[in-house]
């Protein structure tokens, strides 16, 4: 039985973009085969609206905030999923990052 197998998505602002997908890479994600640092990056916008008690990287409690941020996707196994986790979260600059995971399937033969 092989490892389990998740997608990590995950959504950060373009100044850090790189930052955070080598936090990731160093953590043990991004493995496929015999190559590393693989990943899929898209450009969009994201938004949100800091709350009362809030401490924003970006923008103002109660106002929206419309920022660049990139959508990443990258592999990791479950032997480094938590290390992969807590990395994202220490070089993501935002207070509540938005984080995606998905557990794959094996394909089959």
């Amino acid at each position: 039985m092989s490892e389990l197998t998740y997608k990590l998505c995950f959504y950060v602002p373009e100044s850090h973009v790189e930052q955070v997908k080598n936090a990731v890479f160093a953590a043990g994600a991004g493995h496929i085969g015999n190559y590393d640092c693989c990943a899929f990056q898209v450009r969009g916008e994201g938004q949100f609206r800091p709350l009362d008690g809030s401490q924003p990287f970006l923008g103002q409690q109660g106002q929206v905030e419309v920022v660049a941020e990139y959508r990443v996707e990258t592999i990791v196994t479950g032997a480094h999923l938590h290390a992969a986790i807590s990395a994202l979260r220490l070089a993501h600059p935002y207070e509540e990052p938005a984080i995606d995971l998905f557990r794959l399937e094996p394909l089959p033969e």
